[in-house]
């Protein structure tokens, strides 16, 4: 192990690793990274949202108690724990995902803020660490756990396990562990953050010894194991194991980063193909990040390609129009978002690591469009992601007309959102400044002062943006030498003008920025106005949905406090034209009125700020002509639509990690599906393989509702409730290219007295894919959805 010192003096001290600009021990070739972040200990925040949420997050990660996240690591590693563990996600197979990225937030957060306490809790965290890795005594240290024989029991069975050779998953598990390897790269990589960031060095030999322990069971399996392991999500695993390589310099941590290659998923992004309908979005992000890295260590060209087309591929036809992607948790097909509008799009780890893959891209090439993509995302959803008030999170940035934001709680919730919200809100300085050699890129308009060590450079930003169209920008001590300031001109500002001092320069103009030459004066001033219109924003796959965004922000129309149901119609635009039915109230900058909206004229503000109000992004538009021919047909399916909604009881999404791990699914032999936007599953051909799982019920009559493609005919399988058969499902064809669906009745002796009863779907004869189930009280026949 390289010494602290070593790094230090490294002539390669600083490379792009990870959220920030770190030590490393690897060269990088001159011109493989063209741009830095400044560091975050150089930048500090002013008052303001971005600072407010920091101050938010750093009060909540105070308040969380580093024993009760240690628990299980204690626990598992026969040492008798401090604490209570923490309920949610930490009280399942996942625990211990939480501390990882505790460490990584608490060490961005002592980078952004300098405060000592956050980083005495990292001191303590990794000091137990140490203790549980020294009981285990060959570098294991985790606190994920598994079911064996109905008993709750270690993870780390399941890690000697696949060392034996015994790999079987689900997509979301390894021998019914709930992806150990997941949970496994968020310590990884928190240790690495507590290393580099949080300069704990500690953390160094800890993470060694987690990094070898698992090397020597990847080192041990043949191809086929390999891809038969990575089929369960692993997290940015190859990322943790590159970095790992850029901090030592030994090569066999960047082998085990090339071998955790999902081909399957990789392939075709490599050879540039959109294959991603039906994919879980968050389990190939971080594969990508990983890549990009590994291509910033090597000079490999495939990774490069491979995570310049994905970036392509997910902003420009995977996402909506807050920036962010997936549909409960998923891609849909390229350029499918109007039929994709629901309460669970945009998760929040998505846009989290999007974001990071971002920045690699711009250190590769800096082009102010990717920041323009940046600042969507973190000021539509990022700000948008943690509720001021409280400083807890939501998992799904929801945008259906209604929607509201469901937010987690202190104790009871350590969703992954949670996790990546941590991380998000204590480094909100990150990307605000970036530099190359002796130019300073101004990428991101948020009140702060940068302290540019390297060029002695100290300057103050003070804006109210985006709540202003003016920045200025004074220098408070002039660099060593001539700098060149390069302020990106947005690509949503049609005329933005900058002067120096009061007066009007000419400026050097080039990949959206304008180019600053001079030797900086102390007082020197900056002055950028940045004019913001409104513009209508239709999706790609039908123009007459659309939403509406004024200069950077995205705005929604207000339906009201999130404490009052929701029982109206969604709003509909009847309008010549959708542009100019936008018109603005005179109450300030964005604030509008939207005339012509049934049943009643609505005002529009930002959309992220609506933390505690119900919301409509999108609008459906029909010209008046239109509206008088189809207004009884749209009210009939909106309406139709809401009382499906009313009558279900429970439902499951089939293929979906989230909705699996929330009805207990069990199988014993099935595949994954993804058609025609819904995920699905395949009970195997044959006799008496199955899919099952728990559902909810009230008392009284039930309908389980099953959801088929309708080509899928003439199957044989049985469908059961706690052991006793309700249909045998044999529908013939002829077959038709939609979805069906089909009820069967559930004879009230089944659910009596009970609230959640057990669902099987067993073949006996051919094989069962299943979508969609729901669980509904008994009613008309509705639509198929």
């Amino acid at each position: 192990m390289l010494s602290r010192r070593t790094f230090l003096a490294s002539a390669s001290a600083v490379a792009l690793a990870g959220p920030l600009a770190a030590r490393a021990a690897v060269s990088i070739a001159p011109g493989r990274i063209r741009a830095r972040p400044v560091p975050l200990a150089d930048v500090r925040l002013s008052p303001g949202p971005f600072y407010d949420a920091v101050m938010r997050n750093r009060d909540y990660l105070l308040a969380l108690e580093p024993d009760r996240l240690l628990h299980n690591f204690r626990a598992g590693a026969g040492l008798k724990p401090k604490a209570p563990v923490y309920g949610g996600w930490e009280a399942r197979g996942i625990a211990g995902h939480t501390l990882g990225h505790y460490l990584s937030a608490c060490s961005l957060m002592h980078a952004q803020t300098g405060d000592e306490a956050v980083r005495d809790r990292i001191r303590y965290i990794v000091g137990e660490l140490s203790l549980c890795q020294k009981a285990h005594g060959d570098g294991y240290v985790g606190g994920t756990t598994v079911e064996r024989d109905g008993k709750t029991v270690d993870g780390k069975i399941v890690f000697e396990e696949v060392r034996r050779g015994r790999i079987e998953t689900h997509g979301f598990d390894i021998n019914g562990g709930w992806v150990p390897l997941y949970t496994w790269h968020k310590v990884h990589a928190g240790l690495i953050d507590a290393y580099q960031v949080g300069r704990v060095d500690a953390a160094m030999p800890v993470m060694l010894g987690m990094a070898g322990y698992l090397a020597t069971i990847l080192e041990g399996l043949d191809d086929a194991q390999m891809q038969k392991l990575l089929a369960s999500e692993y997290g940015g695993l190859n990322e943790s194991y590159a970095n790992t390589y850029a901090l030592t310099g030994d090569e066999r941590w960047l082998r085990v980063a090339e071998k955790i290659y999902d081909r399957k998923v990789l392939d075709p992004i490599e050879a540039q193909q959109d294959k991603l309908a039906g994919l879980h979005a968050n389990t190939q992000i971080p594969k990508i990040i990983g890549l990009a890295r590994i291509h910033e260590l090597t000079g490999d060209r495939a990774p490069e390609v491979a995570a310049t087309f994905f970036h392509r591929a997910v902003t420009q036809h995977h996402s909506y129009v807050i920036g962010g992607n997936s549909e409960r948790e998923h891609f849909g097909p390229p350029d499918a978002i109007a039929t994709f509008i629901t309460d669970r799009t945009c998760e929040g780890c998505n846009s989290y690591n999007m974001l990071k893959l971002t920045r690699h891209l711009y250190g590769w090439a800096p082009d102010a469009a990717l920041f323009d993509y940046y600042e969507k995302v973190h000021l539509n959803h990022i700000l948008g992601q943690q509720n001021p008030q409280t400083g807890m999170f939501n998992y799904f940035m929801s945008l259906a007309s209604g929607a509201r934001r469901l937010w987690s709680t202190p104790d009871d919730s350590f969703w992954c959102c949670v996790g990546t919200g941590l991380e998000s809100h204590s480094k909100h300085g990150d990307s605000i400044y970036w530099h190359h050699d002796s130019t300073l890129f101004v990428n991101l308009f948020i009140p702060s002062r940068l302290n540019w060590r390297e060029q002695g450079l100290k300057l103050v930003m003070d804006t109210r943006f985006p709540f202003s169209e003016t920045v200025e920008m004074t220098v408070e001590q002039p660099a060593k030498g001539p700098v060149d300031i390069a302020v990106r001109m947005p690509g949503w500002s049609e005329n933005p003008s900058l002067r120096v001092n009061g007066e009007t320069v000419s400026t050097e103009r080039s990949d959206g920025y304008a180019r600053l030459h001079r030797r900086w004066r102390a007082g020197d001033r900056i002055e950028l106005v940045l004019p913001m219109a409104p513009r209508v924003a239709p999706t790609p796959d039908d123009p007459s949905v659309v939403a509406y965004v004024n200069g950077p922000l995205v705005l929604a129309a207000d339906l009201g406090p999130v404490d009052t149901e929701f029982t109206q119609l969604p709003p509909a635009l009847v309008a010549a034209d959708a542009q100019s039915a936008l018109q603005p109230t005179g109450k300030g900058l964005h604030q509008f009125r939207l005339v012509g909206t049934k049943p009643q004229p609505l005002t529009l503000r930002p959309f992220f700020a609506g933390y505690d109000r119900r919301s409509a992004v999108y609008f459906p538009t029909f010209t008046h002509s239109e509206w008088s021919q189809k207004a009884a047909v749209w009210e009939k399916e909106q309406r139709g639509r809401e009382a499906l909604a009313r009558r279900t009881v429970d439902l499951i999404h089939l293929g979906e990690q989230q909705p699996e791990q929330d009805h207990h699914f069990k199988s014993n032999n099935s595949d994954l599906l993804a058609w025609g936007g819904h995920t699905g599953r395949q009970a195997w051909w044959g006799q008496g393989n199955y899919l099952a799982f728990d559902m909810a019920v009230k008392p009284g009559p039930m309908v389980l509702r099953a959801l088929y493609w309708g080509e899928e005919t003439d199957k044989d399988f049985v469908i059961s409730i706690d052991g006793h058969q309700i249909a045998v499902e044999k529908r013939p064809g002829p077959p038709v290219k939609r979805f069906v669906s089909r009820d069967y009745p559930i004879p009230e002796t089944l659910t009596r007295g009970k609230s959640v009863v057990r669902v099987r779907f067993e073949t006996r004869g051919s094989d069962a894919p299943v979508y969609v189930v729901r669980m509904l009280q008994p009613a008309a026949a509705d639509s198929d959805i």
